[in-house]
């Protein structure tokens, strides 16, 4: 058994090490980790007391990081704040940074990534270009929380409080589980940090719009509370907010913040930046084109129906993310039976929204009437490996670029496919040539096959994936 005066060691300690504080009534689990800890190295507590105080043990503290943090969390946590995030937050921001078109967020104690995907499905959804870019970094003290955040897959459980919708849209349902879409993690990157210690890289003066700490202050020492705070406040732009846990206060007046209370959520906005703009109830439409009724009985009658202009505002839907409005457009009651693009259109607007089966069934008969269309192809292969069929996708991507060589969306997904099994040589030959092709793809195969990614966004990444593959000449 450990004495009480070792206890008392260990939690100054620990203290020191970690920045964390315990109550007294955690006494007896810090006595029996101590012993247990201990026995582990074959040392008497005041031996191993005196290890760990005398100089750096980073196996150790790694150990005990592991032992004592608590890494409950799930997705979207307290809606009241990502409503919050949602309605005032995002929107003021996004009209900051019109001019730079990015967003950066950080996640601090982030524990198995929840949270950071969390963040970076609200920023996506509310980002108001394709061409933006949205990055956010998710820190945490416990490795092996981190290695669960990277794998990006999760139970049932943790998505208990995200909506439907959301889930069918930025998720993938496999191993009895849910996997976060590659376009949700490709915005995420995690690193292990301890708070109690400056890290220059990652608290950069005015760096970050949004900074979610929620939960963390309440076990930190006041010095290292201070610090922190002081480090987020400063790691803002003017403007930006920070977002703390509701058993954390700043108080009404904490230097260099403003509170803000909405969405029956308190939380914090760096003073300064621009002047805030004028927050109403609804948001403003994402555009002022009109989205024609085929409804309403009222409505006077369409002389001629134009199917080139059908099409291109339902394309320009899809380009807004407004899918079910480009869905009732493409497929309103016309006078001639649907065109080969229109269908295709409508395959890509039924996966957006989560009609997966359909979008399968429309694909598959668009190829049955025409074998050498490589548009099928690519969205067959997409509805397939949304679906798990991923060897059936890979089959369809090979027939897009086998069709159509200087098609670059298929060979990038094949490059990415190649990446995830492990094989980095087949996967820097597939996106080197997507690469090449991308500065030449077509706009509306942009539009329909890139995810809601620009040219540009698409670039960026397929040279992010080819400088991992580590084998480029």
């Amino acid at each position: 058994m450990s004495r009480p005066g070792q206890t008392d060691r260990f939690r100054e300690l620990l203290a020191r090490r970690l920045g964390w504080t315990f109550a007294d009534n955690d006494a007896r689990q810090l006595g029996d980790l101590l012993r247990d800890r201990a026995a582990q190295h074959g040392m008497h507590s005041e031996d191993y007391l005196a290890r760990l105080g005398a100089r750096p043990w980073d196996a150790e503290v790694t150990e005990l990081v592991e032992r004592l943090s608590i890494t409950e969390t799930y997705f979207f946590r307290h809606g009241e704040q990502f409503a919050a995030l949602r309605e005032d937050a995002l929107p003021e921001r996004i009209a900051a940074r019109s001019s730079q078109r990015t967003l950066r967020m950080l996640s601090v104690a982030c524990s198995s990534g929840e949270e950071a995907y969390s963040l970076a499905i609200a920023a996506r959804q509310a980002r108001p270009d394709p061409d933006w870019l949205i990055s956010v970094t998710g820190v945490d003290a416990n490795p092996q929380v981190l290695k669960k955040a990277e794998k990006a897959w999760y139970s049932t459980w943790s998505l208990r409080e995200t909506p439907d919708a959301v889930r069918r849209r930025w998720f993938r349902q496999a191993d009895s589980g849910y996997w976060v879409v590659d376009e949700i993690r490709q915005l995420v990157r995690f690193q292990r940090t301890n708070v109690a210690e400056p890290d220059p890289a990652l608290w950069g003066l005015e760096q970050y719009d949004i900074v979610f700490c929620r939960n963390l202050l309440m076990y930190l020492t006041p010095d290292v509370v201070s610090s922190l705070v002081e480090r987020m406040t400063r790691a803002l732009v003017p403007g930006g907010f920070l977002f703390l846990g509701h058993t954390d206060s700043l108080g009404s007046s904490p230097s260099g913040l403003e509170l803000r209370h909405d969405h029956h959520s308190f939380y914090y906005r760096r003073v300064g930046g621009p002047t805030p703009p004028q927050r109403s109830a609804s948001r403003p439409a994402v555009s002022s084109t009109p989205v024609p009724s085929y409804a309403s009985p009222a409505a006077p009658p369409v002389p001629a129906f134009d199917e080139d202009e059908t099409y291109n505002r339902a394309l320009d839907l899809l380009r807004q993310e407004r899918f079910p409005a480009a869905l009732e457009l493409i497929t309103a009651p016309r006078p001639n039976p649907l065109l080969a693009r229109d269908r295709l259109l409508q395959g890509v607007l039924l996966a957006q929204t989560g009609r997966l089966d359909e979008a399968v069934v429309l694909a598959r008969r668009l190829s049955d009437d025409n074998g050498l269309n490589p548009d099928a192809h690519q969205l067959l292969g997409l509805c397939l490996e949304d679906g798990s069929a991923v060897a059936e996708a890979v089959g369809q991507y090979r027939l897009a670029a086998y069709l159509d060589p200087g098609f670059a969306l298929p060979r990038m997904r094949l490059g990415q496919l190649a990446r995830r099994q492990g094989d980095d040589r087949t996967a820097s030959g597939e996106l080197e040539r997507a690469l090449d092709l991308l500065a030449q793809e077509d706009d509306r195969r942009i539009t329909l096959f890139g995810g809601g990614f620009s040219r540009i966004a698409l670039t960026v990444q397929c040279r992010s994936e080819l400088d991992a593959c580590g084998v480029r000449p």
